[in-house]
Protein backbone atom coordinates (compact mmCIF):
# COMPACT_ATOMS: atom_id res chain seq x y z
CA UNK A 1 0.00 0.00 0.00
CA UNK A 2 1.32 3.42 -0.98
CA UNK A 3 0.49 6.55 1.00
CA UNK A 4 0.69 10.04 -0.43
CA UNK A 5 -0.20 13.66 0.17
CA UNK A 6 -2.41 15.94 -1.90
CA UNK A 7 -0.41 19.15 -1.64
CA UNK A 8 -2.37 22.29 -0.62
CA UNK A 9 -1.30 24.24 -3.70
CA UNK A 10 -4.26 26.62 -3.28
CA UNK A 11 -5.18 28.64 -0.21
CA UNK A 12 -6.73 26.85 2.79
CA UNK A 13 -6.06 23.40 1.40
CA UNK A 14 -9.21 21.28 1.23
CA UNK A 15 -11.42 22.85 3.89
CA UNK A 16 -14.00 25.41 2.72
CA UNK A 17 -14.62 26.86 6.16
CA UNK A 18 -14.25 30.13 8.02
CA UNK A 19 -13.20 28.23 11.15
CA UNK A 20 -10.54 26.06 9.47
CA UNK A 21 -6.88 27.15 9.26
CA UNK A 22 -6.53 30.09 6.86
CA UNK A 23 -3.31 30.27 4.84
CA UNK A 24 -1.91 31.06 1.41
CA UNK A 25 0.15 28.64 -0.69
CA UNK A 26 3.86 29.46 -0.72
CA UNK A 27 6.96 27.72 -1.95
CA UNK A 28 8.31 27.40 1.58
CA UNK A 29 5.09 25.76 2.79
CA UNK A 30 4.92 23.29 -0.11
CA UNK A 31 8.61 22.40 0.30
CA UNK A 32 8.20 21.86 4.04
CA UNK A 33 5.15 19.63 3.50
CA UNK A 34 6.95 17.54 0.86
CA UNK A 35 9.98 17.08 3.08
CA UNK A 36 7.79 16.20 6.07
CA UNK A 37 5.96 13.66 3.88
CA UNK A 38 9.22 12.07 2.80
CA UNK A 39 10.44 11.93 6.40
CA UNK A 40 7.13 10.34 7.44
CA UNK A 41 7.64 7.49 5.00
CA UNK A 42 5.05 8.61 2.45
CA UNK A 43 5.45 7.41 -1.11
CA UNK A 44 4.02 10.08 -3.41
CA UNK A 45 2.67 13.61 -3.68
CA UNK A 46 0.22 15.22 -6.12
CA UNK A 47 0.00 18.92 -6.94
CA UNK A 48 -3.40 19.88 -8.29
CA UNK A 49 -4.13 22.42 -11.02
CA UNK A 50 -6.67 25.14 -10.21
CA UNK A 51 -7.15 28.22 -12.40
CA UNK A 52 -10.15 29.94 -10.79
CA UNK A 53 -11.21 29.92 -7.17
CA UNK A 54 -14.62 29.83 -5.52
CA UNK A 55 -14.55 33.19 -3.74
CA UNK A 56 -16.74 33.51 -0.65
CA UNK A 57 -15.63 34.93 2.66
CA UNK A 58 -12.50 32.76 2.62
CA UNK A 59 -11.62 33.55 -1.03
CA UNK A 60 -11.34 29.80 -1.35
CA UNK A 61 -8.74 28.71 -3.92
CA UNK A 62 -8.47 32.24 -5.29
CA UNK A 63 -4.73 31.93 -4.60
CA UNK A 64 -3.05 29.00 -6.35
CA UNK A 65 0.41 27.93 -7.47
CA UNK A 66 1.19 26.34 -10.82
CA UNK A 67 1.43 22.57 -10.66
CA UNK A 68 4.30 21.78 -13.06
CA UNK A 69 6.71 24.48 -11.92
CA UNK A 70 6.00 23.63 -8.29
CA UNK A 71 6.72 19.94 -8.90
CA UNK A 72 9.96 20.93 -10.66
CA UNK A 73 11.09 22.69 -7.50
CA UNK A 74 10.05 19.78 -5.28
CA UNK A 75 11.78 17.31 -7.59
CA UNK A 76 15.05 19.10 -6.91
CA UNK A 77 14.75 19.04 -3.10
CA UNK A 78 13.25 15.58 -2.49
CA UNK A 79 14.95 12.23 -2.90
CA UNK A 80 12.32 9.51 -2.84
CA UNK A 81 8.75 10.80 -3.34
CA UNK A 82 7.01 10.05 -6.62
CA UNK A 83 5.72 13.43 -7.78
CA UNK A 84 2.61 13.97 -9.91
CA UNK A 85 2.05 17.25 -11.71
CA UNK A 86 -1.51 17.98 -12.84
CA UNK A 87 -2.31 19.11 -16.36
CA UNK A 88 -5.34 21.17 -17.38
CA UNK A 89 -6.16 19.40 -20.64
CA UNK A 90 -8.17 22.32 -22.06
CA UNK A 91 -5.39 24.82 -21.43
CA UNK A 92 -2.14 22.99 -22.24
CA UNK A 93 -1.15 21.30 -25.49
CA UNK A 94 -0.07 17.66 -25.04
CA UNK A 95 3.21 18.13 -26.91
CA UNK A 96 4.23 20.87 -24.48
CA UNK A 97 3.13 18.82 -21.47
CA UNK A 98 5.08 15.81 -22.76
CA UNK A 99 8.20 17.98 -22.89
CA UNK A 100 7.58 19.48 -19.43
CA UNK A 101 7.14 16.01 -17.95
CA UNK A 102 10.29 14.80 -19.69
CA UNK A 103 12.14 17.73 -18.11
CA UNK A 104 10.78 16.79 -14.68
CA UNK A 105 12.13 13.30 -15.27
CA UNK A 106 15.53 14.83 -16.02
CA UNK A 107 15.44 16.47 -12.56
CA UNK A 108 14.08 13.41 -10.72
CA UNK A 109 14.61 10.34 -12.92
CA UNK A 110 11.87 7.75 -12.57
CA UNK A 111 9.99 9.76 -9.93
CA UNK A 112 7.44 11.78 -11.92
CA UNK A 113 3.92 11.25 -13.18
CA UNK A 114 1.14 13.29 -14.79
CA UNK A 115 -2.34 13.69 -13.35
CA UNK A 116 -4.73 14.45 -16.24
CA UNK A 117 -7.64 16.81 -15.42
CA UNK A 118 -10.44 17.07 -17.96
CA UNK A 119 -11.99 20.06 -16.17
CA UNK A 120 -15.52 20.59 -14.88
CA UNK A 121 -15.44 24.23 -13.72
CA UNK A 122 -16.37 26.39 -16.70
CA UNK A 123 -15.03 29.61 -15.17
CA UNK A 124 -11.47 28.25 -15.13
CA UNK A 125 -11.35 28.12 -18.91
CA UNK A 126 -13.95 30.67 -20.00
CA UNK A 127 -11.85 33.42 -18.40
CA UNK A 128 -9.17 32.66 -21.01
CA UNK A 129 -11.54 32.05 -23.92
CA UNK A 130 -10.76 28.31 -23.83
CA UNK A 131 -14.15 26.86 -22.92
CA UNK A 132 -15.42 24.77 -25.88
CA UNK A 133 -19.08 24.97 -24.79
CA UNK A 134 -21.04 22.94 -22.26
CA UNK A 135 -22.47 20.46 -24.74
CA UNK A 136 -19.17 19.86 -26.54
CA UNK A 137 -17.05 19.57 -23.44
CA UNK A 138 -19.22 17.50 -21.17
CA UNK A 139 -20.14 15.01 -23.90
CA UNK A 140 -16.76 14.74 -25.58
CA UNK A 141 -14.18 15.38 -22.86
CA UNK A 142 -13.02 11.77 -22.62
CA UNK A 143 -12.63 11.63 -26.40
CA UNK A 144 -10.30 14.64 -26.05
CA UNK A 145 -8.53 12.98 -23.13
CA UNK A 146 -7.93 9.80 -25.13
CA UNK A 147 -6.25 11.68 -27.97
CA UNK A 148 -4.26 13.70 -25.44
CA UNK A 149 -3.01 10.57 -23.70
CA UNK A 150 -2.05 8.99 -27.01
CA UNK A 151 0.06 12.01 -27.96
CA UNK A 152 1.78 11.98 -24.56
CA UNK A 153 2.60 8.29 -24.68
CA UNK A 154 3.85 8.42 -28.27
CA UNK A 155 6.22 11.29 -27.54
CA UNK A 156 7.47 9.75 -24.30
CA UNK A 157 8.00 6.35 -25.92
CA UNK A 158 9.24 7.25 -29.41
CA UNK A 159 10.37 10.86 -29.17
CA UNK A 160 8.20 11.66 -32.16
CA UNK A 161 4.51 11.72 -33.08
CA UNK A 162 2.64 12.17 -36.32
CA UNK A 163 -0.75 11.80 -34.65
CA UNK A 164 -3.80 12.90 -36.66
CA UNK A 165 -6.99 13.04 -34.64
CA UNK A 166 -10.22 14.99 -34.33
CA UNK A 167 -8.88 17.30 -31.64
CA UNK A 168 -5.09 17.23 -32.08
CA UNK A 169 -2.98 17.14 -35.22
CA UNK A 170 0.78 16.73 -35.09
CA UNK A 171 3.17 16.91 -38.03
CA UNK A 172 6.23 14.81 -37.25
CA UNK A 173 6.40 16.42 -33.81
CA UNK A 174 9.73 15.74 -32.12
CA UNK A 175 10.73 15.58 -28.47
CA UNK A 176 14.12 14.35 -27.29
CA UNK A 177 15.50 13.13 -25.03
CA UNK A 178 12.82 10.67 -24.08
CA UNK A 179 12.22 10.05 -20.36
CA UNK A 180 14.51 7.71 -18.44
CA UNK A 181 11.51 5.59 -17.39
CA UNK A 182 7.82 5.30 -18.33
CA UNK A 183 5.83 8.26 -16.98
CA UNK A 184 2.60 7.05 -15.36
CA UNK A 185 -0.72 8.78 -15.93
CA UNK A 186 -3.15 9.36 -13.08
CA UNK A 187 -6.80 10.35 -13.49
CA UNK A 188 -9.80 10.79 -11.20
CA UNK A 189 -12.35 8.84 -13.24
CA UNK A 190 -15.56 8.37 -11.28
CA UNK A 191 -18.11 7.90 -14.07
CA UNK A 192 -18.26 4.89 -16.42
CA UNK A 193 -16.64 7.02 -19.12
CA UNK A 194 -13.92 8.14 -16.71
CA UNK A 195 -13.19 4.59 -15.62
CA UNK A 196 -13.13 3.51 -19.23
CA UNK A 197 -10.48 6.11 -19.95
CA UNK A 198 -8.50 5.07 -16.89
CA UNK A 199 -8.71 1.41 -17.91
CA UNK A 200 -7.11 2.16 -21.27
CA UNK A 201 -4.60 4.88 -20.48
CA UNK A 202 -3.91 5.35 -16.77
CA UNK A 203 -1.75 3.57 -14.24
CA UNK A 204 -3.66 5.00 -11.30
CA UNK A 205 -7.28 6.02 -10.80
CA UNK A 206 -8.13 8.35 -7.91
CA UNK A 207 -11.47 8.00 -6.14
CA UNK A 208 -13.07 10.88 -4.29
CA UNK A 209 -16.64 11.87 -3.52
CA UNK A 210 -19.56 12.17 -1.17
CA UNK A 211 -20.52 9.31 1.12
CA UNK A 212 -16.97 8.04 1.58
CA UNK A 213 -16.61 8.65 5.32
CA UNK A 214 -16.38 4.93 5.91
CA UNK A 215 -13.07 3.40 4.88
CA UNK A 216 -14.69 0.73 2.71
CA UNK A 217 -17.08 3.05 0.85
CA UNK A 218 -15.02 2.90 -2.34
CA UNK A 219 -15.31 -0.90 -2.65
CA UNK A 220 -18.05 -0.94 -5.35
CA UNK A 221 -16.12 1.61 -7.43
CA UNK A 222 -12.94 -0.44 -7.10
CA UNK A 223 -14.81 -3.45 -8.47
CA UNK A 224 -16.09 -1.47 -11.45
CA UNK A 225 -12.58 -0.24 -12.21
CA UNK A 226 -11.19 -3.78 -11.99
CA UNK A 227 -13.82 -4.97 -14.47
CA UNK A 228 -13.11 -2.11 -16.89
CA UNK A 229 -9.36 -2.71 -16.67
CA UNK A 230 -9.75 -6.44 -17.23
CA UNK A 231 -11.89 -5.74 -20.31
CA UNK A 232 -9.08 -3.50 -21.59
CA UNK A 233 -6.46 -6.13 -20.80
CA UNK A 234 -4.66 -3.86 -18.36
CA UNK A 235 -4.14 -3.38 -14.62
CA UNK A 236 -4.97 -0.02 -13.03
CA UNK A 237 -4.22 0.72 -9.39
CA UNK A 238 -7.05 2.35 -7.42
CA UNK A 239 -6.12 5.25 -5.16
CA UNK A 240 -8.66 6.52 -2.62
CA UNK A 241 -8.67 10.01 -1.09
CA UNK A 242 -9.28 10.72 2.59
CA UNK A 243 -8.86 13.73 4.82
CA UNK A 244 -7.31 13.01 8.20
CA UNK A 245 -8.33 15.05 11.22
CA UNK A 246 -6.31 13.66 14.11
CA UNK A 247 -5.96 14.70 17.75
CA UNK A 248 -4.86 13.02 20.96
CA UNK A 249 -8.40 11.77 21.61
CA UNK A 250 -11.41 10.91 19.46
CA UNK A 251 -13.46 13.54 21.29
CA UNK A 252 -10.99 16.32 20.54
CA UNK A 253 -10.74 15.36 16.87
CA UNK A 254 -14.52 15.19 16.41
CA UNK A 255 -14.97 18.54 18.15
CA UNK A 256 -12.51 20.11 15.70
CA UNK A 257 -14.29 18.53 12.71
CA UNK A 258 -17.65 19.80 13.94
CA UNK A 259 -16.20 23.30 14.35
CA UNK A 260 -15.07 23.24 10.72
CA UNK A 261 -18.50 22.08 9.58
CA UNK A 262 -20.26 24.80 11.55
CA UNK A 263 -18.04 27.40 9.92
CA UNK A 264 -18.73 26.28 6.35
CA UNK A 265 -18.18 29.04 3.78
CA UNK A 266 -21.59 28.52 2.19
CA UNK A 267 -21.03 31.21 -0.43
CA UNK A 268 -17.88 29.53 -1.77
CA UNK A 269 -19.51 26.09 -1.62
CA UNK A 270 -22.54 27.42 -3.53
CA UNK A 271 -20.23 28.72 -6.28
CA UNK A 272 -18.55 25.33 -6.54
CA UNK A 273 -21.89 23.55 -6.66
CA UNK A 274 -23.24 25.83 -9.39
CA UNK A 275 -20.18 25.21 -11.54
CA UNK A 276 -20.34 21.44 -11.02
CA UNK A 277 -24.04 21.18 -11.82
CA UNK A 278 -23.52 22.81 -15.21
CA UNK A 279 -22.67 19.29 -16.37
CA UNK A 280 -26.20 18.02 -17.01
CA UNK A 281 -24.86 14.93 -18.80
CA UNK A 282 -22.90 13.58 -15.86
CA UNK A 283 -23.32 10.18 -14.29
CA UNK A 284 -24.46 9.95 -10.68
CA UNK A 285 -20.92 9.00 -9.62
CA UNK A 286 -19.21 11.95 -11.33
CA UNK A 287 -17.84 15.07 -9.69
CA UNK A 288 -20.90 17.08 -10.66
CA UNK A 289 -23.22 14.80 -8.76
CA UNK A 290 -21.15 14.25 -5.62
CA UNK A 291 -21.34 17.71 -4.05
CA UNK A 292 -23.86 18.45 -1.33
CA UNK A 293 -24.61 21.63 0.59
CA UNK A 294 -23.69 22.86 3.06
CA UNK A 295 -21.67 20.48 5.23
CA UNK A 296 -20.99 17.61 2.85
CA UNK A 297 -18.71 19.77 0.75
CA UNK A 298 -16.76 21.44 3.55
CA UNK A 299 -13.80 19.20 2.68
CA UNK A 300 -14.65 19.01 -1.04
CA UNK A 301 -16.45 15.74 -0.44
CA UNK A 302 -13.42 13.60 0.15
CA UNK A 303 -13.89 11.01 2.85
CA UNK A 304 -12.98 12.18 6.33
CA UNK A 305 -11.26 9.98 8.91
CA UNK A 306 -11.55 11.60 12.33
CA UNK A 307 -10.09 10.48 15.64
CA UNK A 308 -7.04 9.65 17.68
CA UNK A 309 -3.94 8.19 15.99
CA UNK A 310 -5.13 4.72 17.00
CA UNK A 311 -8.60 5.30 15.52
CA UNK A 312 -7.26 6.77 12.29
CA UNK A 313 -4.80 3.87 11.91
CA UNK A 314 -7.62 1.37 12.35
CA UNK A 315 -9.71 3.12 9.69
CA UNK A 316 -6.78 3.31 7.29
CA UNK A 317 -6.12 -0.39 7.80
CA UNK A 318 -9.73 -1.12 6.82
CA UNK A 319 -9.33 1.00 3.68
CA UNK A 320 -5.97 -0.53 2.76
CA UNK A 321 -7.29 -4.08 3.13
CA UNK A 322 -9.53 -3.48 0.09
CA UNK A 323 -6.61 -2.91 -2.26
CA UNK A 324 -3.26 -3.62 -0.58
CA UNK A 325 -1.52 -3.02 -3.92
CA UNK A 326 -3.19 0.38 -4.41
CA UNK A 327 -2.76 3.70 -2.70
CA UNK A 328 -4.32 6.20 -0.32
CA UNK A 329 -4.04 9.92 -0.97
CA UNK A 330 -4.27 12.02 2.19
CA UNK A 331 -5.21 15.60 2.95
CA UNK A 332 -5.01 17.22 6.38
CA UNK A 333 -6.58 20.11 8.23
CA UNK A 334 -3.14 20.85 9.68
CA UNK A 335 -0.67 19.66 7.07
CA UNK A 336 2.69 19.92 8.81
CA UNK A 337 1.50 18.68 12.20
CA UNK A 338 -0.82 16.09 10.65
CA UNK A 339 1.88 14.57 8.47
CA UNK A 340 4.27 14.45 11.40
CA UNK A 341 1.64 12.67 13.49
CA UNK A 342 1.05 10.28 10.59
CA UNK A 343 4.72 9.37 10.49
CA UNK A 344 5.30 9.14 14.22
CA UNK A 345 2.04 7.76 15.61
CA UNK A 346 -0.11 6.39 12.78
CA UNK A 347 2.28 4.77 10.29
CA UNK A 348 3.73 2.36 12.90
CA UNK A 349 0.21 1.00 13.48
CA UNK A 350 -0.58 0.31 9.80
CA UNK A 351 -0.77 -3.25 8.50
CA UNK A 352 0.12 -2.37 4.90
Amino acid sequence: MKYGVFLPTANNGWLISNTAPQYKPTWELEKRIALEAEAAGMDFAIAMVKLHGYGGQTEFWDYSLDSFTLIAGLAAVTERLQLFASVAVLAQHPAMVARMAMTLDAIAPGRVGVNMVSGWQKAEYAQMGLWPGDETHFRRRYDVMAEYAQVLTELWREGTSDFKGEFFTLDQCRMKPTPSAPIPICVAGQSPEGMGFAAKWAGFNLFMGRGCNTPTAHAPAFERLATAAADAGRSVQPYSAFMIIVADTDEEAHARWERYREGADVEAIAWMTGQALADTTSDSASTAKTISLPYGAVNLNTGTLVGSPETVARLLNEAAALTPDGGILLTFDNYVGGIRTFGERIRPLLDH
